[in-house]
């Protein structure tokens, strides 16, 4: 049956609302930038968010040509850690804090102290992005808001909220670093009692892509679509990529490599890490969903060579392998896959300019196998495929790299955008069975890339070369090499 699913994402940078075919075929997206500044880091208008999502939605629905009668269903998606406080009105009382702001540095610290002390199990590491720390950072500093406050949201959930008029709900992958507990399901009495957080601000919390409402008449109306479209309860920009990527089946992990690398994938257990390296959603399907970020990714692309790639893509694919050992770390210090705040990036010396970009890339792919054995060491899982995204995916010769180093099909879909991985949600309530069903019927594939064996052994000889590289240095200890 013809369907047709709505996606919305806000990032830091800006809104984009997607259209999707029950096809998986993208129809239409309408994308409006946000003036960036050093306060907009900190603090941004929900109010100017919504503005900017109920125009964009309008003119996406203004372009496209299908029978908007046949849109059943919208989901959001936003950053992870961005908290709102509403009035009884579900007004904001304040601007949204930001994920970005570290102006909660300390009150992460005391949300972490309190939650080793009181409910030592889960997630119990917070930072100046967490949720908690800048709610409690906010009661702290504006006591006198604070008193006013009805609840809080995350970003999705305010654009939910307005869509829906339904503000009181939010997703396991929001709330999770809000102090929610994942594992079994409910609000941490230390939240309220040692924090201050009272239990009637914080929001029922169900599983993303739960239908919690109807589209509102009014914006029914305007955007000439049913009175029966489903609102969704959303879930984070990172989840949503991944959705988008097309990893959702225990197994299955994705690989964002933008301005960082960031790993994300499925496991049918939790992961329990010691060093903090690496947290676990909940699965909207029960599952769990591992992951964790690098410092490392594809920024010192654009620091040290520009953007003018074509020539360097088309060296580097005659230069594999190079045997040359780098380490494109540009800032000091890695949390993931490695918790090293000593460390620093490196290269052999007296390369060609077309050797370094190649030897970066390899680098870059030694960190990401790290990441991958780490990963199976700790949940006893087989890492089956990997789905991949960001800008690092835009290279071919990076991608056989990668699968070589790997040793594990790397998969690049057309559409892997968080808007299209809200839209895949939005019809996983409505029309599909369930978000891995979901997820599979609506991405579509646009590259595969296999190992070669004679070029996956030469791999597997440089690889340990750079992890011996990082026991040397004192990155790791040979003992957590676990290849």
């Amino acid at each position: 049956m013809e369907a047709y699913f709505l996606g919305v994402d806000v990032g830091t940078q800006g809104a984009r609302v997607v259209l999707l075919s029950h096809l998986g075929e993208l129809l239409g997206e309408v994308e409006e930038v946000f003036p960036i500044s050093e306060s907009s880091r900190a603090e941004q208008s929900p109010k100017a968010w919504w503005i900017s999502c109920r125009t964009s939605l309008q003119k996406l629905l203004a372009q496209v040509k299908v029978d908007k009668l046949k849109i059943l269903a919208i989901s959001v998606t936003s950053t992870s850690g961005t908290v709102i406080p509403l009035d009884v009105n579900n007004e904001p009382l304040h601007d949204a804090i930001m994920y970005s702001d570290k102006r909660s540095a300390l009150q992460g610290e005391i949300c972490t102290a309190a939650a080793l002390k009181f409910h030592n199990k889960g997630f119990t590491s917070f930072n100046s992005s967490s949720g908690l720390a800048k709610m409690l950072w906010f009661i702290q500093n504006y006591p006198e808001k604070a008193n006013q406050i009805a609840k809080w949201v995350h970003a999705a959930d305010y654009i939910t909220g307005k869509l829906s008029n339904e503000f009181g709900i939010t997703d396991y992958t929001n709330a999770f670093k809000s102090g929610y507990d994942v594992g079994d399901y409910y609000w941490p009495n230390y939240v309220s009692d040692e924090l201050g957080i009272k239990k009637e601000w914080l929001p029922q919390v169900v599983s993303s892509g739960t239908i919690i409402g109807k589209l509102i008449p009014q914006l029914a109306s305007e955007w000439g679509l049913s009175q029966n479209v489903a609102v969704t309860a959303g879930i984070t920009d990172g989840c949503a990529s991944q959705i988008a990527s097309g990893a959702m089946e225990p197994g299955d992990w994705n690989t964002t490599i933008g301005t960082t690398m960031v790993i994300k994938g499925v496991t049918k257990n939790e992961i329990t890490d010691q060093q903090g390296r690496i947290y676990s959603h909940r699965h909207p399907a029960g599952y769990w969903m591992p992951g964790g970020a690098s410092n490392t990714g594809a920024d010192w692309v654009s620091a040290k060579f520009g953007n003018d790639l074509k020539s360097l893509n088309e060296a580097a694919a005659k230069l594999i392998p190079t045997g040359k050992i780098s380490y494109p770390l540009i800032q000091k210090g890695e949390r993931f896959p490695i918790m090293a705040p000593q460390a620093y990036g490196f290269e052999d010396e007296n390369l060609s300019e077309d050797e370094k970009f190649t030897a970066n890339m390899e680098g870059v792919a030694y960190l990401e196998r790290y990441a991958f054995e780490l990963i199976s060491h700790l949940s006893g899982e087989e890492i089956k495929t990997i789905y991949t995204a960001g800008g690092g995916s835009k290279s071919d010769v990076w991608l056989k790299i990668r699968a070589n180093v790997m040793r594990c099909p790397i998969v690049k879909m057309k559409y892997v955008s968080g808007a299209v991985g809200a839209a895949i949600l939005a019809a996983s309530a409505v029309y599909f069975d369930g978000i891995m069903d979901a997820a599979k019927k609506l991405t579509v594939i646009d590259k595969e890339f296999f190992p070669e064996l004679a070029l996956a052994d030469q791999y597997d000889v440089y690889y340990r070369e750079f992890t011996a590289e990082l026991v040397k240095r004192d990155f790791i200890k040979q003992e957590e090499i676990y290849a």
